[in-house]
C-alpha cells in the first residue's frame, strides 16, 4: 500500500494529511478554507488519491502553506524509493474558459514553475496570490519538478480549478505502477 501520513504541528498551526495513490478519489477535507478544501478535493478526485486533510490554525496563508508543506511530505514518504513508477506525468485540463497544462517529474529534483495570472485578490476565501506559493511549496516538499501553465482563461475560479485539477491528472500518471519497470526510473539507478 503507498500511503503517506504527515502531522504537522507548530505554534501558528496543527495539520494533518494522508494520501493513499492507489485510491478512488475519496476526500475527507476540512482546512477551514472552503475554496482550498475544493481546490484539493478536485487534485484527489482527478488523479485517484483517496486523500484527507485536517487543519486549523491562526492565518489563511499559515494553514494553506503548512497543508501544501505535509501534502507534499506525504506524497514523497507513499512513494517510497520510487521503484516501477512512471516518473513523469502531464495533463492539459479545460474547464469552461479556462485550459491549463501541468507537468511534473518525480525525479527529485526540485523546481516549479508557474504561470498564472488572477484578475481578482481573492478566490472566494483564499487570496489568489497564494495559488503560486502553494504549488512551489508542494513542490519543494514532494521533490518534484512542476510546470504549471494557464494557457487562456477569463474566470478566475476557473483556472484555479483547472490547475489542480491538471496537477492531479498529471500526478497520477507520474505515480502510476509501470509494469515494464520493476527498477527506479533513473538512468543513475536512485532518484
Amino acid at each position: 500500500m503507498r500511503i503517506g501520513n504527515v502531522r504537522r504541528k507548530t505554534k501558528e498551526t496543527e495539520v494533518e494529511v494522508k494520501i493513499k495513490l492507489d485510491g478512488s478519489g475519496k476526500t475527507k477535507i476540512n482546512t477551514s478554507i472552503k475554496f482550498l478544501d475544493h481546490l484539493l478535493s478536485s487534485f484527489a478526485k482527478h488523479g485517484c488519491f483517496d486523500l484527507t486533510v485536517k487543519a486549523r490554525g491562526d492565518l489563511e496563508h499559515h494553514i494553506a502553506e503548512d497543508v501544501m508543506i505535509a501534502l507534499g511530505e506525504a506524497l514523497d514518504k507513499a512513494l517510497g524509493t520510487k521503484a516501477g513508477i512512471r516518473r513523469m506525468g502531464d495533463a492539459i485540463v479545460p474547464m469552461d474558459d479556462a485550459l491549463v497544462l501541468a507537468a511534473v517529474d518525480l525525479g527529485g529534483r526540485i523546481y516549479a514553475e508557474t504561470e498564472a495570472k488572477f484578475a481578482k485578490k481573492r478566490l472566494d476565501d483564499l487570496s489568489s496570490d497564494l495559488i503560486e506559493h502553494l504549488l512551489q511549496t508542494f513542490a519543494t516538499n514532494g521533490k518534484l519538478n512542476l510546470h504549471v501553465q494557464v494557457l487562456r482563461g477569463r474566470n478566475d475560479h476557473h483556472k484555479a480549478e483547472a490547475i489542480f485539477k491538471a496537477l492531479g491528472i498529471a500526478l497520477g500518471e507520474a505515480v502510476r505502477r509501470e509494469p515494464r519497470r520493476a527498477r527506479v526510473p533513473s538512468t543513475k539507478g536512485v532518484i
